[in-house]
């Protein structure tokens, strides 16, 4: 695992060890902040069920202004800060040892640019995370919100937490949602992504 572009670009990653996080492919983080990177260059990033720190640190690389690392392992807590070290990055890093719903009622940003997040997948930890960020105000019309989850997670229920799907790209075995608040324009970015075009 490395770090695909920007600052940091090639430097390699370590990840936690075991099956408790899942590290985005490479490839899959590629394909994901070409589609961002109009809207990554001084963002404020949330990076929620981190894990490594991959895709938070990525955004960084990548010119983020600022990056929130949500993670509630110690273990994980641990790569990650070694990986900011490493990458130069820790400046620029927040992070929070807390469940994700604790962390983001402490959260006092005026507003989030992007929200990735990352839950364990088939635990159905995506609706009460976006319900909890459909009521925070730092999560305005402009924020973009993206979950990876497993292929078949359904999001019908979008709507009911204040949130629309504006696009999803789907994978061999997994998806990103991409969604924004219900009623919220915001013409080009994310929204642009054909919703059919399928990466393997």
């Amino acid at each position: 695992m490395r770090v695909i572009a920007g600052t940091a670009g090639s430097l390699p990653l370590k990840a936690p060890e075991g099956m408790n996080t899942r590290p985005t492919t490479d490839r899959i983080r590629e394909t994901l902040f070409n589609m961002l990177q109009k809207e990554v260059p001084g963002a404020v990033f949330l990076d929620l069920f981190s894990g490594s720190g991959a895709i938070g640190i990525e955004a960084l690389s990548r010119g983020a202004k600022k990056a929130y690392f949500v993670e509630k392992d110690p273990k994980a807590l641990d790569i990650i800060e070694q990986n900011l070290t490493f990458t130069k990055l820790k400046n620029r890093a927040i992070l929070i040892k807390q469940d994700v719903v604790s962390a983001l009622c402490g959260i006092r940003e005026e507003a989030a640019d992007i929200i990735f997040m990352d839950p364990p997948y088939r635990q159905d930890l995506e609706r009460p995370v976006l319900a909890c960020l459909g009521e925070r105000p730092f999560v305005t019309p402009d924020t973009l919100v993206i979950v990876e989850a497993y292929l078949g997670t359904d999001f019908s229920y979008a709507a009911e937490t204040g949130f629309c799907v504006v696009r999803e790209k789907k994978y061999k075995t997994n998806k990103h949602v991409f969604l924004r608040k219900t009623g919220g324009q915001h013409p080009g970015g994310a929204d642009s992504i054909p919703s059919t075009e399928r990466q393997e």
